[in-house]
């Protein structure tokens, strides 16, 4: 096991940096080529060896058990996994919580870096198994799944241990009484373990939104037990497998680490969230099931991230075919089956300047969909960028928002040349009116609403006021007027989104930075919570007081 005063201390250091500075800083390549020649043909072997087969674990079990996962892209997975129930993981995972707990943050932290280290190792069989089980492209499933997770999950460690350092080393404790002798006593504080922390994965971004509430429960001395999705289970048996191999190496319980698998026809989440021995629920998911946590897991602490409305206000540019390519990626990418996508382009119908110039709203509207259509011309472009549509909801979604206003671009099927079964959808535009409701749901899939207002303040107004009744995660804003900024600045703080403003480079208001963004902010219905701010840790932990007076 590493020392904590060599091995990966350096990498803890770095992290508590960057989380002060809020510059960029990344603990792992996201580049495929930094992890060697050999790495992309073991993971894709390793990622194969594990279809058609019982997946293997040294935890406790009953046989296998069938599921619902199945590929996006058409191969057959058949993979089977481990069959357990609510009482036994509970009852190993309170077994392994007093050992856990006993153990220091600063032995925690490197447990934890230590997982993080063997999972980067892991990255390509970790890209096979998101990319399979999501349907997101592969560099994709390789950034976001491996990488970028990875530094999500270790801001977390970082804000966890420094929350718990915090805490003083043991004093003596003086309180000076006049011209009497001073009250002495001496101090030390105990950090205490929630209780059993349980993630409910998502099925699109299994490891990106569940490695930071896993890690920082770990790290504040919590065991974890994971219930994937029923859809998408291999990132997490992948993740559980590596995380008990760790511990034990440790000398630690692997039981700190469980995996719960369930089946669409016997969901055990309600069951096992609200066990009075689960004393930490962390959820992404649709709104229903979140706000059903949120109101009944009353004895845990609960961390939701639901549903939102993302919006995009258009004003005014400087380059309006610069703010075209920039959105047509932003609201493309994944088929639009990422929490911070853009959903609603908000357009005044007086048109937008640029420069001294206003062109036309007809004009403006053309010029955005010949740039989604341009973009996703190409059917192996448009495979990269897209991935594939995961389940048919999104596909009903489709339907749906096109009887809801004019169609400006029909979805059409997309050919992946790799893998002909994979279902590939453009999205559908659609214009609205503001007075039209289609567009204050979430149409979480490839859909875009085009919403033609008034005027900009307009559009302020209304996407505030949605944010405020279904929540949002992110707005993009394109203006050359201070005041506009200034007043969109203020609704976003209003509203509880964070907010990017003339984005038209690499840069996309998808993306969130792990060091410098926080990813919701916890004041609007999206959710309730921000990965990772220091409240996403410290209700992980009490703190016991021990007082000893000394002997005279």
């Amino acid at each position: 096991m590493p020392d904590v005063a060599t091995d990966h201390r350096a990498m803890l250091d770095q992290a508590l940096q960057a989380m002060d500075e809020r510059m960029y800083w990344s603990a792992f390549p996201e580049h495929p080529k930094a992890y060697g020649e050999e790495a992309p043909e073991r993971g894709q072997s390793e990622f194969e060896a594990l279809l058609g087969s019982p997946f293997t674990t040294d935890q406790d079990h009953d046989g296998y058990l069938e599921t619902a996962e199945t590929s996006p892209f058409g191969i057959e997975l058949g993979i089977t996994y481990p069959a357990t129930t609510v009482d036994a993981t509970i009852e190993a995972a309170v077994g392994a919580m007093a050992e856990w707990g006993r153990t220091s943050p600063d032995e925690r932290a490197m447990v934890c870096l230590e997982l993080l280290d063997r999972l980067a190792k892991a990255s390509f069989t970790m890209a096979h198994a998101v990319m399979h089980t999501t349907g997101q492209s592969f560099l994709m499933a390789f950034q976001a799944g491996g990488p970028h997770a990875l530094d999500r999950g270790l801001e977390a460690v970082a804000y966890a241990y420094s929350e718990q350092r915090r805490l003083p080393d043991p004093l003596r404790w003086v309180k000076p009484q006049g011209s009497r002798d001073p009250l002495v006593i001496d101090k030390r504080w105990v950090v205490s373990p929630r209780g059993v922390a349980v993630t409910i994965g998502v099925s699109t971004f299994p490891t990106w939104n569940g490695y930071p509430g896993i890690f920082a429960s770990l790290a504040t001395g919590n065991p974890v037990i994971i219930k994937p999705h029923p859809e998408t289970i291999l990132p997490f048996a992948l993740f559980v497998r590596i995380a008990r191999e760790a511990l034990a190496d440790a000398g630690h319980d692997p039981d700190v680490v469980q995996l719960l698998v369930d089946t669409p026809e016997a969901l055990v989440g309600k069951e096992l969230v609200t066990r009075p021995e689960v004393g930490i629920v962390d959820y992404t998911g649709g709104s229903a099931f979140g706000t059903w946590l949120e109101e009944h897991a009353i004895q845990a602490e609960v961390y939701t991230e639901k549903a939102g409305v993302n919006s995009v206000i258009i004003d005014s540019a400087a380059d309006l075919g610069a703010v075209f390519r920039n959105l047509s990626v932003s609201m493309t990418m994944y088929s639009g089956q990422m929490c911070t996508t853009p959903q609603n382009v908000f357009i005044p119908e007086t048109g937008v300047r640029v420069g001294g110039e206003v062109v036309p709203y007809d004009e403006v509207v053309a010029g955005l969909v010949a740039a989604v259509d341009g973009l996703l011309g190409d059917d192996a472009r448009a495979s990269a960028i897209l991935g594939a549509v995961k389940g048919t909801a999104s596909i009903d979604r489709i339907v749906e928002a096109s009887r809801a206003g004019t169609v400006l671009s029909a979805s059409r099927e997309v050919a992946n040349p790799e893998f002909p079964d994979a279902v590939v959808r453009t999205p559908v535009i659609v214009e609205v009116e503001a007075a039209s409701d289609a567009y204050r749901s979430e149409m979480f899939g490839p859909v875009i609403f085009v919403v033609k207002v008034p005027t900009v303040g307009d559009a302020i107004d209304v996407a505030r006021d949605a944010a405020r009744e279904r929540g949002a995660i992110t707005w993009l804003a394109y203006t050359t007027d201070e005041a506009v900024m200034d007043r969109v600045i203020d609704a976003a703080v209003q509203a509880g989104v964070s907010v990017a403003f003339n984005l038209t480079g690499g840069l996309f208001v998808n993306q969130s930075a792990a060091f410098s963004d926080f990813h919701v902010t916890g004041d609007n219905p999206a959710g309730n919570a921000s990965q990772t701010d220091p409240a996403f840790v410290v209700g992980r932990f009490r703190v016991v007081g021990v007082r000893i007076e000394p002997a005279p």
